[in-house]
């Protein structure tokens, strides 16, 4: 009876197991924000390109899924995941409690600071005191946009929500902005190291308030997707161990975007 009951219940495990691989799809819709250079961008090609997409794909090579890309802009991100228009967010979305409350994330991908841009000269610096009166750009829905609506618009700081990241260094350039808080990254390297960023800087140290920065980004997943989020975690210690993960972080930056202690 004990060898029976043995056997039987490897059965069940085996069942259970291949159930669980069974659940995960063949193909998925991924949503990504392609106004966010370096991590998400489109080629001169036309095709859907950058850090956070190269890393995508060599997760889905290692998860065996196959993954469609589609732009999304990053406000709908979210909304589209939970209405079932897309199955997975490969975006700069940091995890925070706000988030975390809607969707669940894979393990973090990597991390960024959050920094004030702002023309040469100005003396602007990113606190309520020197932004009152000023207006400042922000792509909407992003962890600076919920920061900026929390902290400095309740104290005379206009806010200024934009589509997408390209619209704000657009109006940053043309005057019709004081500043814009973005991820300094992507500041950095869609904009300042850009020929229309020139005669401009990033203004004083990077924002540290821990309820909307500093938590890291990850994959975006329903809530009931479990399978398919562990398969993702699964596959993301495997390209850090066989140094997919350094190869494509190499090519875009000169330092480990990869920030987990």
């Amino acid at each position: 009876m004990k060898k029976f009951i043995k056997v039987l219940s490897s059965l069940v495990f085996l069942s259970i197991s291949l159930n669980s691989q069974a659940e995960l799809p063949e193909s998925i819709k991924i949503g990504s924000d392609t106004s966010y250079a370096p991590f998400d961008y489109i080629d001169e090609n036309g095709e859907i390109t950058g850090f956070n997409i190269e890393i995508t794909k060599a997760l889905c090579e290692k998860a065996n899924v196959k993954c469609v890309f589609q732009t999304t802009d990053f406000d709908a991100l979210i909304p589209s995941l939970l209405s079932r228009k897309i199955d997975m967010i490969s975006s700069s979305l940091m995890m925070t409690e706000k988030r975390k409350k809607q969707i669940a994330f894979s393990d973090e991908i990597f991390a960024t600071k959050s920094r004030l841009i702002t023309k040469e000269g100005t003396n602007i610096l990113p606190t309520v005191e020197s932004l009152k009166g000023k207006r400042v750009g922000i792509e909407q829905g992003t962890s600076q946009e919920h920061f900026a609506n929390d902290v400095w618009r309740p104290n005379g700081v206009t806010i200024v929500p934009y589509q997408n990241q390209l619209q704000v260094f657009s109006d940053l350039v043309a005057g019709r902005l004081d500043a814009a808080l973005q991820d300094e990254v992507t500041g950095s390297y869609a904009f300042l190291k850009q020929p229309q960023g020139k005669g401009f800087i990033f203004a004083g140290e990077a924002l540290t308030d821990k309820k909307y920065f500093d938590v890291g980004v990850g994959l975006g997943f329903r809530k009931k997707d479990n399978e398919l989020k562990e398969a993702f975690n699964k596959a993301l210690v495997e390209i850090l161990a066989d140094g997919t993960y350094k190869k494509i972080n190499d090519k875009y930056f000169d330092f480990d975007v990869y920030n987990k202690k």
